[in-house]
């Protein structure tokens, strides 16, 4: 299994080969867009490009360009990929966000190392349930007036008190 280290965020995350690199990253809490990248992204199609990352270390075990990053990244170094079109085969480290000129040094002891969550740390469906009962529970009671049915008109006077 493969791991993959982020350099930025000091995050090493264990991923299965083949995976997808903008995947994991997204499903370890790594962020990988810009303030506008974060709202326009194309959702991992590699039409938008704003999922780059700089290959350190390991641009060996990672699946060759696409043509749509050939065509994205024609002006950027060799070892800047999107993360959407990238698959993971062995171990390596990237840099997210990546500026032009910017050199991110890092100690390779200082990653704190993550997994993948596992299905079983997804809230279950009864804490689920415990927690909207709760938030049924807390609530404000609002008024509602009676209305008439064939207006639609809510009349003035108070009604019973109803929770929401």
């Amino acid at each position: 299994m493969p791991n993959i280290k982020f350099i930025k965020e000091k995050q090493e995350v264990v991923a299965a080969d083949g995976a997808n690199l903008r995947f994991k990253a997204l499903e370890n809490g790594i962020d990988l867009y810009t303030f506008m990248g974060k709202m326009m992204n194309c959702g991992g199609y590699g039409q938008c490009g704003t999922c780059i990352v700089e290959v350190v270390e390991g641009a060996e075990n990672l699946s060759p360009r696409t043509p749509v990053e050939q065509q994205k990244l024609k002006k950027r170094p060799a070892n800047y990929r999107l993360a959407c079109q990238t698959m993971v085969n062995g171990p390596v480290s990237v840099v997210t966000k990546p500026k032009p000129g910017e050199k991110v040094e890092y100690e390779a002891n200082v990653f704190q190392q993550t997994s993948s969550a596992p299905e079983s740390a997804a809230p279950s469906a009864e804490s689920r349930l415990s927690s909207e009962d709760s938030d049924l529970a807390s609530a404000e009671p609002i008024a509602s007036g009676s209305s008439d049915s064939e207006t639609g008109d809510a009349d003035s006077s108070p009604g019973k008190l109803e929770t929401v």
